[in-house]
């Protein structure tokens, strides 16, 4: 197997993956057994999620989750939208090395990508073409190359076998955490991890990405503060995804530019995020970093990967103005009215677990609140929130999945106020939102 420098195989077939699977199951085991051993003889008596959560097997479960990448990367980032405030601080550790911890497969195993999706002489569609990615994530890696008329190309690749192996990835990452100790036994993710399983097939279809990120760049045609990549159609596949390269900067790195400019970046994105609800009801769920980059030249935001967009039903959307706007007011029995619309809670949910629901919402749209700025850099905000989650699943022992569309929504809320908060914005959410969402004044509306 090659080393890391040259990149490492993608396991392609489900025996050989699973066999990963058990193989760092082992790998724990034994940690656990030669540590204990070690304390005992020291004469300390060892508890048993001590020995499991040490940085060694912490490092192993990472370790092989990111070899076999695909599912086994990206369910993390699912598995911690809703129930990561009721997972360990190890487990959330491991789950978010995952999203950055990827490593690009050898330039073997993607030659055969590429002749299998464009026939042996692949090459005569390109002046020239970088084997060295730019970027390698979850589910395929980034080249870079110039088509015949020399203009620059991002070229996305699936990484092989990932298709295939999703559903059998989703079960088997959950059954490892579960084994390891890392997952308690009393969550059921059922419902969670089924739309986890629909989500990562849409995501590995491109040529459904190519149809939404050719959607989003209708929709923004005219609004001159963002940028979104063209597709190349004649040389798109279900597992290469070709567009135009598009310059610039990670977002979150350029500390050296005006605070005022971070803090409409910041306006600029939420903005956004409410015409994507509201307007066009198609949302890009996946709030990586990564995902934005910024154009010094020309002050514009480029938009990435559109894998995770999804479409919202006309009650979704609607709810969701129900419940920003009363939560705005302070008013809970409307955010209370607007939860139900979305389908917040089960018929089992009793009244006080409903009302630490509420109460946890509310917390959230904290910035929504604020008549001013908000400061999202001097805030405990996301400790409060956090909290709240623990109280909630532990104390009240309530543990419920709302549905998928506000997980991947919530999700993206909360990767814009990670940004905003590394970004030090202080942002006036309510002028934003009132200018996005609700051009009119507020009123009672029903929902549609």
């Amino acid at each position: 197997m090659a080393d890391s420098k040259e990149g490492k195989k993608v396991p392609t077939n489900r025996f050989s993956r699973v066999g990963m699977f058990g193989s760092v199951v082992s790998k724990v085991a034994t940690n656990m057994a030669t540590e204990g051993a070690k304390q005992l003889m020291a004469g300390k008596r060892p508890k048993a999620k001590d020995l499991l959560l040490t940085p060694k097997n912490i490092a192993n479960v990472t370790q092989q989750l990111a070899q076999l990448r695909g599912a086994a990367m990206k369910v993390g980032q699912l598995l911690s939208m809703d129930a990561g405030d009721a997972l360990p601080k190890e487990l959330t550790d491991i789950l978010a090395k995952l999203r950055s911890d990827a490593e690009p497969m050898p330039a073997k195993q993607l030659a055969s990508v590429l002749n299998a999706e464009w026939g042996a002489d692949w090459q005569k569609h390109f002046l020239s073409f970088n084997f060295k990615p730019i970027a390698a994530a979850s589910i395929g890696q980034v080249h870079f190359a110039h088509d015949d008329d020399g203009n620059e190309l991002a070229v996305k690749v699936q990484y092989p076998g990932i298709k295939k192996s999703i559903s059998s990835d989703v079960d088997n990452v959950v059954t490892l955490l579960r084994l390891t100790g890392l997952v308690p036994k009393d969550v059921d993710y059922k419902a969670l991890l089924e739309a986890a399983k629909r989500q990562l097939h849409d995501e590995a279809d491109y040529l459904l990405e190519a149809e939404q990120l050719s959607s989003f760049r209708e929709l923004l045609v005219d609004d001159k503060r963002f940028v979104i990549p063209s597709v190349t159609n004649a040389l798109t596949t279900s597992s290469i995804l070709v567009m135009s390269f598009e310059k610039g900067l990670p977002i979150e790195s350029l500390d050296d530019l005006p605070q005022e400019l971070k803090n409409e970046w910041v306006a600029n994105l939420f903005g956004l995020l409410f015409r994507e609800v509201f307007e066009f009801r198609l949302v890009q769920t996946d709030p990586n970093f990564a995902n934005f980059l910024f154009q010094r030249e020309s002050g514009r935001i480029v938009l990435l990967d559109f894998g995770a967009s999804r479409s919202y039903s006309v009650a979704i959307s609607e709810g969701y103005r129900m419940l920003l706007s009363h939560a705005m007011r302070g008013n809970r029995d409307g955010v209370t009215q607007a939860m139900h619309q979305i389908g917040f809670f089960s018929s089992h949910i009793f009244p006080e677990q409903k009302q630490a629901v509420v109460d946890m919402v509310m917390t959230a749209c904290e910035p929504l609140r604020c008549a001013g700025e908000y400061d999202f850099e001097n805030t405990d905000l996301g400790s409060r929130i956090h909290d709240a989650g623990i109280k909630l699943s532990m104390e009240q022992g309530y543990w419920h999945t709302p549905p998928a569309d506000a997980l991947f929504l919530h999700r993206k809320i909360g990767g814009l106020y990670l940004l905003a908060a590394r970004l030090k914005a202080k942002v006036n959410l309510q002028e934003v939102f009132l200018r996005h969402a609700l051009p009119e004044p507020i009123g009672e509306k029903k929902a549609v």
